[in-house]
């Protein structure tokens, strides 16, 4: 009897990653047509918010697992075009319009209606979009959402008012690589990830980067994406 071939696990994750970000998508539209419903009391629409979140949430770890998966293998498409900085934080809150119209955060946007920039729109936009729903688990009453240019790098910033990072996911300012450490509590990948996509935008002797702050006066967090 023949040995049956190894099995390439990583790409098996990687298939099955892909095949359940589709149907996450159908049923992330499934939620939102629910939730345009006439005859639904605020705690209804609430329980539509969170349950979108979170299955937005699952999409985007698969999201980030299967490009990952791509950089590691050199098959990550990347599409640096020019695009509207503005537009960009538009996408990311219409992502999440149903959590904020049923949750008392304050959204601020600091940015430019004219600033433009080079990057990968979907990856960039997933890359923050991620960032903003950490924030918004983790912040009391109000995000920031800050662009500007300085020194021949576009930043955008995810600012919040919540606890801060923990110690240990500061330490990736001090490394190449974004800490993966899922004992403790935070699996790190999303940073991971910010991490890679950021270095895949490169200028010249320039490349992207991430930093993580807490505010010492404040309170809260800031993200930071660096852009050449």
């Amino acid at each position: 009897m023949n040995k049956p071939s190894e099995l390439d696990f990583s790409t098996i994750l990687a298939t099955s990653a892909h095949d359940m970000k589709n149907s996450l998508f159908m049923l992330l539209q499934s939620i939102e047509n629910l939730d345009l419903a006439d005859n639904l009391t605020s705690k209804q629409h609430q329980a539509f918010a969170d349950l979108h979140y979170q299955t937005s949430r699952i999409n985007g770890g698969l999201m980030q697992l299967l490009a990952l998966y791509r950089d590691e293998q050199n098959q990550l498409p990347i599409y640096i075009e020019e695009h509207s900085v503005a537009e960009m934080f538009q996408e990311v809150l219409d992502r999440n319009r149903l959590y904020l119209n049923s949750h008392h955060v304050k959204i601020l946007l600091e940015v430019d209606p004219d600033l433009t920039a080079y990057f990968d729109l979907d990856l960039i936009t997933y890359l923050i979009g991620d960032i903003f729903i950490n924030a918004l688990r983790h912040t009391k009453k109000s995000i920031i959402l800050r662009a500007f240019m300085d020194n021949h790098y576009l930043n955008v910033q995810v600012d919040d008012d919540g606890e801060g990072y923990p110690d240990h996911m500061l330490a990736i300012n001090n490394t190449t690589n974004a800490p993966f450490n899922a004992s403790k509590g935070r699996s790190g990948l999303g940073l991971l990830f910010a991490q890679r996509i950021a270095a895949e935008h490169k200028n010249k002797q320039l490349q992207g980067h991430i930093l993580l702050e807490n505010k010492i006066e404040s309170g809260g967090s800031l993200f930071t994406l660096r852009l050449p």
